[in-house]
C-alpha cells in the first residue's frame, strides 16, 4: 500500500507541463550514455500515463523498465534519477539524507489542506514533479548565474555525463555471424574436423570510439564557467578515451588528476596541479605547445578535439590561426564550445575567436547543462550538422 500522506503531497508531473520534465529526464539519460531513442521515450511516456506520474517510485520503475537496454545501463540510470528527481532508486519510504548537498525545493500542495496531526511524520522527501521541474529549469540556466545550491545540483547532474567520440572502423576484426570469410579460422575448423565439410567462419571490423581531447580554458575571463567545465571533463575521463588539458598562461595535462572516481577529490587534485588559475590567455602559444609535444605525435590524429574557451587571446591572433589550421589538418573534427556565444547579440569579434573560427568544424554554446548535452551529441556525431553555425556567426 502506498502511504496516503505521501500521495497527498505529490503534484502530478503532467500538471506541471510534465511531458517537458520527462523528456528532460530522458535527455539527461542520453547525455549519460544510455541509448534512449524515440521508441523508448514514447514507451516511457505511455508507462507513466498508466501509472501515477507524481509518484517517485512509479516514475522510477516506468523508466527502468522502458529506458534501460541492459545491465550496463542500470548504474547510469540510478545516478541520473537520483540527481534529477532527488531520490535513490525507487525507494519512496526514505527521506533524502540530511547530509546531502542542498537543493532548491518548492512545497507541494496538501491534498486535504490543514496542518499535520501531532506525531504525523514528514512526507518522504520533496515531491517528484517539483524536483524534476527544478532540474529541467536548471538545465537551461547560465552557469555563471547559479547560486551555491543550484551549483551543487548541477554538479550532481554532471557526474552522470558521458562523452564518447564518433565511432570509427578499426583495423582489428572480431568473429561475427555476418561479414567476410575468415580464412584462418575456416582452415583451422576444417583441420579439426579432419577435412570434413564445415561452416565458413566469418569476421567483421571492430568499431571503436575516437579519442576525445578536451582543452579547457581556466583563465580569468572563464572563471565563472571553469569548475563546471572541469567537472564535465571529469565525467568524460571516467567514461572513455578522453585526454584533458588546461590552458591559460601554461599548458597542463590533467587527465591523471581527473581519473579519481570521486569528483571532489579530482577537483582538489586538479587545483594543486594547475598553477595558472584565473590568469591570462595565450591560446596560440599553448596550442602550438600541445601540437608539438602531444598532438603531432598521435594524440590529435583522427581524434575529436574540443576547445572550451571564450576565445580571448592576449598573444598574436595570427599565431592562433596558424596553429588551428595545423590542428584541423590532424584531427578528425575540431569543436569549439564558447560560453559567451549564448549571450544576445554575440558575434565572434574577439581577435582570437575570429582567427580560429575558419578552422572549426562545429561552433557551439557551452554556458549551461543543456548546452553541454548538445556538445556531447556533436562529439559523438549525433547532430554535428545542426551544430555547424559558423556561416551564421560570420554574417
Amino acid at each position: 500500500m502506498t502511504d496516503e500522506r505521501e500521495e497527498g503531497t505529490t503534484v502530478g508531473v503532467r500538471a506541471l507541463g510534465g511531458d517537458a520534465v520527462l523528456v528532460g529526464f530522458v535527455r539527461a539519460l542520453r547525455a549519460a550514455g544510455l541509448e534512449a531513442g524515440s521508441e523508448r521515450l514514447h514507451a516511457f511516456l505511455r508507462a507513466v500515463d498508466e501509472l501515477r506520474a507524481g509518484m517517485r517510485a512509479d516514475v522510477y520503475w516506468a523508466g527502468r523498465a522502458t529506458l534501460c537496454g541492459g545491465h550496463d545501463d542500470l548504474e547510469r540510470y540510478e545516478r541520473v534519477f537520483a540527481a534529477y528527481f532527488g531520490a535513490r532508486g525507487g525507494d519512496t519510504s526514505r527521506a533524502v539524507p540530511a547530509a546531502a548537498p542542498p537543493r532548491p525545493v518548492l512545497a507541494g500542495r496538501e491534498a486535504h489542506g490543514g496542518a499535520r496531526e501531532p506525531g504525523e511524520r514528514e512526507p518522504s522527501g520533496p515531491p517528484t514533479a517539483t524536483l524534476a521541474s527544478s532540474a529541467e529549469v536548471l538545465r537551461h540556466r547560465d552557469v555563471a548565474a547559479l547560486d551555491p545550491a543550484e551549483r551543487a545540483q548541477l554538479h550532481r547532474l554532471l557526474v552522470a555525463f558521458a562523452l564518447r567520440g564518433q565511432t570509427r572502423r578499426s583495423a582489428r576484426r572480431r568473429p561475427a555471424r555476418r561479414g567476410d570469410v575468415d580464412p584462418r579460422r575456416t582452415v583451422r575448423e576444417l583441420l579439426r574436423r579432419g577435412g570434413e565439410p564445415a561452416r565458413l567462419r566469418r569476421h567483421a571490423r571492430v568499431h571503436r570510439p575516437r579519442r576525445v581531447v578536451l582543452l579547457v580554458d581556466v583563465s580569468g575571463s572563464m572563471a565563472p564557467y571553469a569548475e563546471a567545465l572541469l567537472r564535465f571533463a571529469h565525467a568524460a575521463v571516467r567514461g572513455g578515451r578522453t585526454e584533458v588539458f588546461t590552458i591559460g598562461t601554461r599548458l597542463t595535462r590533467v587527465t591523471r588528476e581527473l581519473a579519481h572516481r570521486d569528483p571532489d577529490l579530482a577537483m582538489t587534485a586538479l587545483a594543486a596541479a594547475v598553477p595558472d588559475w584565473r590568469g591570462g590567455t595565450r591560446l596560440g602559444e599553448l596550442l602550438r605547445e600541445f601540437l608539438n609535444r602531444w598532438g603531432q605525435r598521435g594524440m590529435a590524429r583522427g581524434a575529436v578535439v574540443v576547445l572550451l574557451s571564450d576565445g580571448w587571446e592576449r598573444g598574436d591572433p595570427e599565431l592562433l590561426g596558424a596553429q588551428m589550421r595545423r590542428l584541423h589538418a590532424l584531427a578528425h573534427q575540431v569543436v569549439w564550445a564558447n560560453p559567451r556565444k549564448a549571450r544576445p547579440g554575440y558575434a565572434p569579434l574577439a581577435a582570437g575567436m575570429a582567427a580560429a573560427l575558419p578552422s572549426v568544424d562545429a561552433f557551439v554554446e557551452g554556458h549551461s547543462l543543456a548546452a553541454l548535452e548538445r556538445l556531447a551529441a556533436v562529439v559523438r556525431g549525433a547532430s554535428s550538422g545542426a551544430a555547424l553555425e559558423k556561416g551564421a556567426q560570420r554574417a
